[in-house]
Order: structure tokens, then C-alpha cells, then sequence
């Protein structure tokens, strides 16, 4: 059975949708809508900053009080960096290295203990002007649960969920054995060319990595994941983080967490963390798998 695909651009990514063609294709344009009416929503917030508080759906509320309960583990995730993605730009128009006095301004800025929740308003409030909330590092994983849970109820028995790279698979594949095949990104080459394949059931499988957004600067490369504490990109010597989990939220979660912690930190941090497993790829290519992966993760040789 063929897939029918739709894709569609928001939440500053290209999104793909497939299932099944046994199934009505208006399932994809009520999803899309869906994505567009979270977006939307999260603009007010960031508007009102240091004024009042915005009062939001049910569904965003609690996607927000997610972000700022893990920001505030202070583990690498941090919602409240909006401040710093603005003033440096990476991958948008007007890119550019900021001044250290500038980076020094923003980081005052981001401070998640600065996010008031009110559970029954259902409102959010940034204290200070300037405040901002990104939640790029969180949102699609939430969205992509969402829409997994509405194409279930609709008995969509087989379909991938991909929002940029964070792909969510929904029941059986096509092979004989039911079993996914994804491919892990191979950070030194080009888009769709994978290092290796994760030969899995219905799971998610969400990657935080270098590759997808840089900027060159007196051949200095700076990527597009910060440090909140320093304001500058994150260093160490990962490429990517990949995080095989049941949903797509974790995945979001854990594969920035992983990626600020490195690999020995970030795989203590998993071992407590039941059903969430991790692919690590390092700069120059070598890849680590936590325990349970090895059966799973299939390195392709002549990768480098």
C-alpha cells in the first residue's frame, strides 16, 4: 500500500506527512491546520512580554508548562533563550556575531524562574520586556504527539509524521516485518544522506545537531544551539544527538539535554530515563549508541 504525502512549511521547517492512501486524504489538510493554529498562538506571548499575561488554550498551556519545568532542571534546555536566537540569527536573514557586551545584555533576559504560569487562567507571563519565548526545541515534538494522537483516533494504521527531521511513526511500516527503517543524518554530508539506519517499531526518533544552521565568521563556525549560560554556540565535540523514544516530546527534551551534556553525561542522564535511547555522532564521526540500540543502529561503511 502506497503513501500519500503533503508538505507544508511552518515552525521555520519544511513538514512532511504520509499515510497510508487507503485513508482520507482531508486527515493531512486537518493536520496542517492544526499546526497553524498552535504557531499562531504562541506569537502573543512573546508580544506582551513585560506587560501582561496572555491567556492561551488548554493544549498550549500545557506544552509551555513542559518547556519550563525541564528549563528549569537547568540541564541545557532552556525555553527563555529566544533573547539570544534573535540577536544572533543563525539561519535567518541578517545573521551575524554579536558584540560580547550585547550577548552579555540578552542573558540577563533568560531566566525561566521569569516565566509566571497561572494554571487556573491558563496564562502566561514573561516578567520582563524583552523576555522570549523559543520553543523550537520542544514544540514540534509536542505537535508531532498531537497529531499522532489524532490520526489514531481517525485509525490511521500506518504513517510517518516528519517536522523537519523529527520524524514520528505511526503503527505498522510497509516491510513484511512491520518494522521502520530511519536514517540518521551523516553531519559532514548533505541532506538525506544517512550515517546510518535504525531498524525500529512505531517510535520517534528526534536529532538536535550542527549541521542545519550555521554561520562563518573570519572562518570561525558558529551553529545555532546555545549555551544560556555563556550565550555563545554550545562547544564541545558533538555533530548530533539522535533520540529514539515512545513520544516525540522526550525526544526533543533529552536530544538537546544529550547534546549540551556530551556523550558520558548524557548517557548517566538516559540510563534513568526507561524506553529513551540515544545515537551520538561526534565531529569527526564517530558514533556512540546506548545499550539499547546496539541491535538496532546499522553503521554504513565509506562514510567519511
Amino acid at each position: 500500500m502506497e503513501l500519500v504525502n503533503k508538505q507544508h512549511h511552518a515552525l521555520g521547517t519544511i513538514i512532511n506527512l504520509s499515510i497510508a492512501s487507503i485513508y482520507q486524504v482531508d486527515i493531512l489538510e486537518k493536520t496542517i491546520k492544526m499546526i497553524d493554529d498552535f504557531e499562531d498562538r504562541l506569537m502573543e506571548i512573546n508580544h506582551q512580554a513585560g506587560k501582561q499575561a496572555v491567556q492561551v488554550s488548554e493544549t498550549t498551556y500545557s506544552l509551555i508548562e513542559k518547556a519550563v519545568e525541564v528549563s528549569r532542571w537547568q540541564l541545557g534546555f532552556n525555553a527563555a533563550i529566544g533573547p539570544l536566537v534573535k540577536l544572533w540569527k543563525i539561519g535567518f536573514d541578517g545573521a551575524n556575531k554579536p558584540s560580547h557586551a550585547q550577548i552579555l545584555e540578552r542573558i540577563k533576559l533568560i531566566d525561566p524562574q521569569a516565566i509566571i504560569l497561572n494554571a487556573q487562567n491558563r496564562s502566561v507571563f514573561l516578567k520582563k520586556e524583552g523576555m522570549e519565548l523559543d520553543l523550537g526545541g520542544i514544540a514540534k515534538g509536542f505537535i508531532a504527539d498531537e497529531i499522532k494522537a489524532y490520526w489514531q483516533s481517525e485509525h490511521v494504521a500506518s504513517g510517518i509524521i516528519d517536522l523537519g527531521g523529527n520524524v514520528l511513526l505511526v503503527g505498522r511500516s510497509q516491510h513484511p516485518d512491520a518494522k521502520w527503517k530511519v536514517g540518521i543524518q551523516n553531519p559532514i554530508k548533505s541532506r538525506h544522506v544517512p550515517l546510518g539506519i535504525l531498524h525500529i517499531p512505531e517510535k520517534s526518533v528526534g536529532t538536535s545537531g550542527i549541521y542545519e544552521r550555521k554561520l562563518i565568521v573570519e572562518g570561525q563556525t558558529y551553529h545555532h544551539m546555545f549555551d544560556s549560560a555563556t550565550g555563545y554556540p554550545i562547544a564541545n565535540n558533538l555533530a548530533s544527538v539522535s533520540i529514539v523514544s515512545d513520544r516525540s516530546i522526550d525526544g526533543e527534551i533529552w536530544s538537546t539535554i544529550c547534546f549540551y551534556q556530551g556523550i558520558e553525561k548524557g548517557k548517566a542522564l538516559l540510563a534513568n530515563q526507561p524506553g529513551i535511547e540515544a545515537v551520538f555522532i561526534t565531529r569527526d564521526l564517530k558514533v556512540y549508541v546506548t545499550d539499547g540500540l546496539q541491535n538496532c543502529f546499522n553503521e554504513i561503511a565509506n562514510n567519511s
